[in-house]
């Protein structure tokens, strides 16, 4: 038994008590900061849409649906830190699904500006070819890790 005039037991605790209201509030932050991001950028999706419609329906869309990923992106990291605070240990599956939005949103962006390259001498085509596969390999290998992790998960502790 450790002994009681020993201080080092209860500062020990005091920190870490200090530590922990310190780390929640740092999310709490982060979490506020999230939302407000979230419904901002939800609001200029809206905008976006009804002042580009004049452009044309493609690029009304195209504008709209960059930043509908980016709301996405934005749910997905609050959910992040929502897991992080509940279970009190960083959990790799949220990172994983933002890391697939990301690609799949520069997936579509490349894809639909590489419709105007098509058959331009300059080779832009092509470089936008590759980088949808390499977007697309990468989209395959998170989906793979989220899988692993998921696997990983299931297994009993050791």
């Amino acid at each position: 038994m450790a002994d009681r005039t020993d201080p080092l037991p209860a500062l020990t605790r005091s920190t870490q008590a200090l530590l922990r209201v310190a780390e929640d509030g740092i999310y709490i932050g982060v979490g506020m900061l999230l939302t407000v991001g979230g419904i901002a950028l939800l609001i200029q999706a809206a905008v976006t849409l009804v002042t580009t419609m004049g452009e044309g329906v493609e690029e009304a869309v195209k504008a709209t649906l960059d930043l509908l990923l980016l709301v996405f992106i934005f749910v997905e990291l609050l959910g992040a830190v929502r897991s992080t605070v509940r279970e009190r240990k960083l959990v790799a599956e949220p990172f994983l699904i933002i890391g697939i939005i990301a690609s799949i949103k520069e997936i579509v962006v490349v894809s639909i500006s590489a419709k105007d390259d098509f058959g331009n001498p300059d080779g832009s085509f092509e470089d936008a070819m590759l980088e949808i596969g390499i977007l697309a390999g990468l989209v395959v290998a998170l989906a793979l890790a989220m899988f692993l992790s998921r696997l990983k998960e299931r297994e009993p502790e050791e």
